[in-house]
């Protein structure tokens, strides 16, 4: 039988899981925008500042304003800014004009050396650039994020060529890498409200379905707890047909014996008190019992022996008890079960033995129960009803019933209980 635990735990994760996926599908486009949204500024900014580079080192005026500082200097003997001071004057409006249109950080031109001869710190103004330089002086491009005077930053640097093809200087322009982190911050400033936006709807949407599913949950205990109902019903209307079967039993035993008289009292009163003996000297319930326990018990393959020494005949009550111990040792199994009963002081002790298999003493604790069972149930609607009727009846006359190891080898059930 599953645990009554798994079904209310799978019902919580259904309720939960509609919000669960909509967050986790929420979270991971807005981490996809977020990513593309980053990844198209920073390509922007590469684009920016390549084409900028690009076209200040095809400008004329560059071109002709670094041919002429050529001479200024040599890798052993850099030019300082004294000596690229004219340079400077030509060329520092030019870079800082293109800066300030573009929307760069700084526009640095050098010379052959890779001196600085624009830059927007006056200091930083012939002073070698301490990046990427021979490759670029070697007439290659670069594109790429390097930290230099001002911090990390995205740079293009780009050779400049004379007219003859010669390298003569390079153009750098870069955006600080804090620059392209501020516009990121403000693209996804700008997503926020839709993201907003969009939780609330996935919430509402998830909200909405969480209750279409709580509703049928509903449904389906309303539909299990008439079941449960039914199956109750069922099983009582059982116990009470197995009960009925018995006291036929009984009625069977009193007319095979030609009690006619008696069996029409016992249809009559249903718990009746005996006190009166049979023709033959005997009990007579008494005697119809042992005669239906007999029979019933050849039908399932088993010999029943009695002890009997009574004061009085069985009432209903004592019938139930014996017969069903009886029957339950037949059907677990048992060929040979015995029966003793006695009347002493107003009580009747009784005892019910087998050599069948016996019971289980991880179960032992638990046969009397309702529904407790060790047989098949090929009909379906449940068994385990005997042992707990010999219980509720035993317990209703003030009396104990106890269960251990047979002499026979099987069980042993020993009870007592008040006569009536």
């Amino acid at each position: 039988m599953a645990s009554p635990r798994r079904p209310r735990a799978l019902r919580l994760v259904l309720l939960v899981l509609p919000s669960v996926v909509t967050l986790a599908a929420l979270s991971a486009t807005l981490a996809v925008a977020m990513t593309v949204q980053e990844r198209t500024i920073r390509d922007a900014t590469a684009e920016r500042v390549m084409g900028v580079a690009q076209s200040l080192a095809d400008l004329a005026d560059v071109r002709t304003t670094l041919a002429t500082v050529t001479d200024a200097g040599t890798p052993a003997d850099l030019a300082d800014a004294g000596d690229l001071a004219a340079a400077t004057t030509a060329l520092q409006p030019i870079a800082e004009l293109v800066g300030e249109s573009a929307g760069v950080y700084y526009v640095v031109i050098t010379d052959d050396e890779g001196v600085r001869i624009t830059h927007p710190l006056a200091s930083e103004r012939g002073v070698q650039v301490e990046t990427t330089n021979s490759s670029v002086l070697r007439g290659e491009t670069f594109l790429g994020t390097e930290r230099g005077a001002s911090g990390p930053s995205l740079r293009a640097k780009v050779p400049v060529r004379a007219s003859d093809g010669t390298v003569v200087g390079m153009v750098a322009v870069g955006v600080l890498e804090s620059s392209i982190a501020a516009d990121r911050d403000a693209a996804l400033a700008a997503l926020l409200p839709w993201g907003i936006g969009a939780l609330i709807v996935a919430s509402l949407a998830s909200s909405a379905l969480t209750a279409m599913v709580e509703r049928r949950f509903r449904r389906a205990d309303a539909v299990a707890a008439e079941n449960a109902q039914m199956r109750r019903t069922t099983v009582a209307l059982r116990e009470q047909a197995h009960e009925f079967d018995t006291r036929l039993h009984v009625i069977h035993g009193l007319v095979s014996r030609g009690d006619a008289a008696e069996a029409l009292g016992y249809i009559e009163e249903v718990t009746p008190v005996r006190t009166s003996g049979s023709p033959d000297g005997g009990e007579p319930v008494a005697a119809a019992t042992m005669h239906a326990v007999r029979a019933e018990l050849l039908d399932l393959g088993a010999q029943a022996e009695f002890d009997v020494t009574l004061d009085r005949d069985l009432d209903d009550g004592a019938v139930s008890v014996v017969t069903n111990l009886c029957r339950n040792a037949g059907e677990a199994g048992a060929r040979r079960v015995r029966c003793v009963l006695r009347d002493a002081d107003g009580r009747l002790f009784g005892a019910v033995e087998d050599d069948g298999p016996g019971i289980d003493p991880n179960a032992a604790a638990r046969i009397f129960a309702q529904g407790f069972t060790t047989k098949d149930d090929a009909s379906g609607f449940g068994r385990g009803y005997g042992l707990d009727t010999v219980r509720r009846t035993v317990s209703s006359r003030g009396g104990t019933i106890e269960v251990g190891a047979s002499a026979l080898g099987g069980a042993r059930f020993a009870f007592e209980m008040e006569r009536v």
